[in-house]
């Protein structure tokens, strides 16, 4: 293994871990992450605007986890993962950020990086008008989405796609996926 996958979450020192996650992703575990969440965001005396927005994003980066994630590589040491993949949450000055992570084969790094760079150069009104298009245009894939998660992600916060790709074997690399939520308007 050329790097260890924790380390970026552990580089990310700033702010309050409110969540951290690493192994299998179910729907048992979508929903105990949810309700857990949701929890310390009403125990934390957020504003309700903040805890949907926060929600919602959690929502939609859990089922980019749940149905996009690629086989653990076979060198890998949890062979007991199905949907290996690793979730913080954290309060970070006026906001929380989500912090996902999951393999990925490396032929599929070039266009997912392609979609997150389309994002990223959108303006809100663009984005809006792409969540419109892919809404009425796009089919279901076999992973069961039609493309919106993250442009729904970008849509709901009004901010950039944070990502990063680490090279994890020759046919695995690593996908970080850094997402700010904060009381903004978007």
């Amino acid at each position: 293994m050329s790097f260890d996958i924790e380390s970026y979450f552990t580089e990310q020192n700033n702010g309050e871990v409110i969540l951290y996650y690493k192994g299998n992703i179910d729907s048992e575990l979508i929903n105990h992450v949810l309700d857990t969440v949701e929890d310390k965001l009403v125990q934390g005396n957020e504003q309700a605007r903040l805890r949907k927005k926060v929600y919602n994003v959690l929502v939609e980066s859990l089922q980019n986890l749940y149905h996009h994630v690629d086989k653990v590589p076979e060198s890998y040491e949890d062979q007991t993962a199905e949907k290996f993949g690793l979730l913080m949450v954290k309060k970070i000055g006026n906001g929380y950020k989500i912090i996902t992570g999951n393999f990925i084969k490396k032929e599929n790094v070039e266009k997912l990086e392609e979609k997150i760079k389309r994002i990223n150069r959108s303006c809100q009104e663009e984005i809006k008008e792409l969540y419109k298009f892919i809404l009425n245009h796009q089919r279901i894939t076999n992973k069961g989405g039609g493309g919106l998660g993250l442009v729904d992600i970008a849509r709901k916060t009004g901010n950039k796609i944070g990502y990063l790709f680490k090279e994890y074997d020759k046919d695995h690399s690593f996908f970080y996926l850094d997402i700010l939520v904060n009381d903004t308007e978007s």
